[in-house]
């Protein structure tokens, strides 16, 4: 695979992606506040009857009842019923021994982002899908972890903590479930690996967990990012330039550790590998895929000498969108805690593929650049 390293796109979108980045950024630096979302929304809620014709009495007939249409929040896609539960964030082990994890595929939207000793952890969204098949393996949660549950209003479900995710948890009293503290008998463990990569849980056993303890079940039931229903995506959104992002491949820290998606036109969809492996559901031994791929940029900092990370996931930064076969320079915003993370071009919220979105955090050194290439 040629692959082009950023240099070699920032001269293909010198006229148009990389303007819109440079703006935007300098906007950002001068303190201004980020533009808010669109208050348009990107689906109608029902389906717009058209004008009411005369009978054969002559009399104006009534119009055709309204037809509901139910999204459900985080993929955009269509529902039989409307979506309200509360979204179940999983921490989930990204080590070798970990994988192939389970429930990957089912869930509604995923995040990647470094841990320490420089692999990565998963966590994994599920809000849309019942499902009875396990969940993980289940590890340990951060504070920026913590951070991007937020952003949905998440039931967080983890196994241990670091002290100052423990001492948010406890502090801000984030509706959680920890194995090691508080809900121990909802998680269980498989004889075929060795721990710590070998605890699972459910979605059975997490709702009976959250009854328990009282937690409400009621989270967002619209949809949480600007979805675009003929799927063609922020490729046509706003006009911008973009290029050809059929192929991409991160490296988070480790040059041993890459991180590749393949388009597949059939699906519409990239497929996920490590190391040109694919990356399956031990559940279904389904690759794993995603409608909407983004790459995002952030500061990293080390905290201590277990190597534990501070990444920061508020304010702005630079990011990659690959979606229908194409890559484009976008910008990552978060202002309010409670939100999550959105990508915006021209000061417009992009939009996305309905389907499931893989959301990549590297680091901005030595640069986000040198993270990602792509062709």
């Amino acid at each position: 695979m040629k692959r082009r390293r950023w240099k070699s796109w920032r001269r293909l979108l010198r006229r148009g992606g990389l303007a819109v980045l440079a703006g935007a950024l300098a906007y950002a630096a001068a303190g201004c506040e980020p533009p808010g979302r669109s208050k348009k929304p990107a689906v109608p809620a029902t389906a717009q009857p058209g004008p009411a014709m005369p009978d054969e009495t002559g009399r104006q007939a009534e119009p055709p009842p309204q037809k509901k249409v139910n999204l459900a929040p985080l993929t955009g896609l269509e529902t039989a019923e409307p979506v309200t539960r509360r979204p179940v964030m999983v921490m989930i082990n990204n080590h070798p021994s970990a994988r192939p994890q389970s429930g990957l595929s089912q869930a509604d939207l995923i995040y990647e982002c470094l841990s320490e000793g420089e692999i990565t952890r998963l966590v994994a969204l599920f809000q849309s899908r019942r499902f009875p098949d396990p969940i993980g393996p289940v590890r340990s949660i951060r504070p920026y972890f913590i951070e991007l549950g937020k952003g949905v209003g998440a039931l967080q479900v983890h196994a241990g903590g670091s002290p100052d995710g423990y001492a948010q948890l406890e502090k801000e009293r984030i509706p959680e479930l920890d194995e090691i503290t508080n809900a121990g008998q909802y998680f269980w463990r498989e004889s075929f690996r060795k721990a710590p990569h070998n605890l699972y849980t459910n979605l059975d056993k997490i709702e009976a967990g959250a009854a328990k303890r009282g937690i409400p079940d009621t989270g967002p039931d619209k949809p949480v990012f600007l979805f675009d229903p003929g799927g063609s995506g922020a490729v046509q959104a706003f006009g911008g330039e973009s290029v050809s992002g059929r192929k991409l491949e991160v490296t988070f820290l480790l040059s041993s550790y890459k991180v590749g998606y393949a388009y597949d036109e059939g699906s519409r969809t990239y497929k996920r590998s490590i190391n040109g492996i694919k990356h399956i559901d031990l559940n279904n031994h389904e690759q794993l895929s995603a409608a909407n791929v983004i790459v995002m940029g952030t500061d990293h900092r080390v905290l201590d000498e277990e190597g534990r990370l501070d990444v920061r996931l508020t304010g702005t930064g630079p990011a990659l969108l690959f979606q229908n076969g194409k890559a484009r320079i976008v910008e990552w915003k978060r202002t309010e805690v409670n939100e999550p993370v959105r990508c915006y071009e021209k000061g417009q919220e992009v939009t996305l593929r309905p389907g499931q979105t893989h959301i990549l955090i590297v680091p901005m050194k030595p640069s986000f650049e040198g993270h990602v290439q792509f062709s």
